[in-house]
């Protein structure tokens, strides 16, 4: 049976996800992802997390493209993904609410009151 396009499961990607659970602590986690990933690619995931976290603290597209440099293009996919994908960011933006780590800090991002 032919894979479909949408279908990313795999056993590879069913081991990444298991290697990444293995890991204990965020110097492993950040060890991993250097390793694993090129500086852009690094870049790239970190600045769809903010702005799925800026989206999620409610700011507008062009606010949130000025403080990412993200195109709307990249936002609007993230936020479609965001309100109608796997549930997975919103499990992750929970999960750094608790911690009190869900939005980006300092002069060039939000500063504003969580929800």
């Amino acid at each position: 049976m032919q894979p479909r396009p949408d279908d990313w499961r795999s056993a590879d990607t069913d081991a990444l996800l298991d290697a990444i659970l293995d890991l204990e602590d965020a110097a492993q986690a950040s060890a991993f992802l250097r390793d694993l990933c090129t500086l852009g690619e690094i870049r790239d995931l970190a600045q769809r997390w903010a702005v799925a976290r800026l989206l999620d603290a409610g700011l507008h597209y062009s606010d949130i493209s000025r403080r990412t440099g993200a195109s709307t293009a990249t936002i609007t996919r993230i936020a479609s993904w965001l309100n109608h994908g796997e549930g997975g960011y919103r499990t992750a933006l929970a999960k750094a609410r608790a911690r009190g780590t869900s939005y980006p800090e300092g002069p060039a991002h939000a500063t504003g009151p969580r929800p």
